[in-house]
């Protein structure tokens, strides 16, 4: 039997790790020095959990404030056209971002064949969601409720905050602007929580903690939003 990863934050996120991590190749020749942030950062301040983990200690431990319009998009026509690293000059809300709502009819086969965390906040159930985006694109801070976020491909990086916490930052820009321009000028005590997770782990985010994300390589996720 296969031993899933997870990962905790501070005292309620959690990584679950693999039993073997494999880097997948970065999108060749575009991290210039312009994209130097988006180089892997070493720290990881969420506490790692493998899957020894029980459901006790996971209970334990244990309505997005910046939401921007949805647009209908064939899958398709978002590979061709927008799957691409993302644009230092384009704003957060400018930037579309194949996550959030799917067609269930049309990606049923992908959620049937997806093996979710296995555990469960007491009086909610799981719903899915399928994404995948360039290299540089993410989610501006934001909060909702507590859920799961798995990697399948690539390297998505992650930055939290608990709910009492606001963080700084404009919610027009996009998560690697602010990387760029205001994470290297916060003092230790501002910094945010981080990791980066890789293909096979899995990230659980508590309820109503701010949190944004930046894919350092193209990459394919999932989601598990509990309510």
């Amino acid at each position: 039997m296969s031993r899933r990863p997870f990962l905790l934050l501070a005292p309620f996120l959690l990584l679950l790790l693999p039993g073997e991590l494999v880097l997948l190749g970065k999108d060749g020749g575009w991290l210039t020095t312009r994209h130097a942030a988006l180089m892997e950062e070493e720290t990881c301040t969420v506490e790692r959990r493998d899957a020894s983990l029980t459901y006790a200690q996971f209970i334990q431990h244990t309505a997005n404030t910046y939401s921007y319009r949805k647009v209908d998009l064939p899958f398709q026509e978002y590979v061709d056209q927008l799957l691409k690293p993302q644009d230092l000059d384009s704003l957060g809300s400018e930037t579309l971002y194949f996550f959030g709502d799917n067609n269930f009819t049309e990606w049923g086969p992908l959620f049937q064949n997806y093996t979710p965390p296995p555990f469960q906040i007491p009086g909610t159930t799981g719903a899915y969601s399928f994404g995948i985006a360039g290299s540089g694109s993410g989610v501006p801070f934001h909060w909702h409720g507590p859920g799961f976020s798995e990697v399948i491909f690539g390297r998505k990086r992650w930055f939290l905050y608990p709910p009492e916490k606001m963080p700084e930052f404009h919610p027009n820009r996009t998560t690697l602007s602010w990387l760029l321009d205001t994470y290297p000028f916060l003092p230790p005590w501002e910094r945010p929580i981080e990791c980066t997770i890789h293909p096979g782990e899995v990230l659980y985010f508590p309820d109503h903690w701010w949190h944004a994300t930046l894919n350092l390589d193209t990459s394919v996720f999932i989601s598990t939003f509990l309510g």
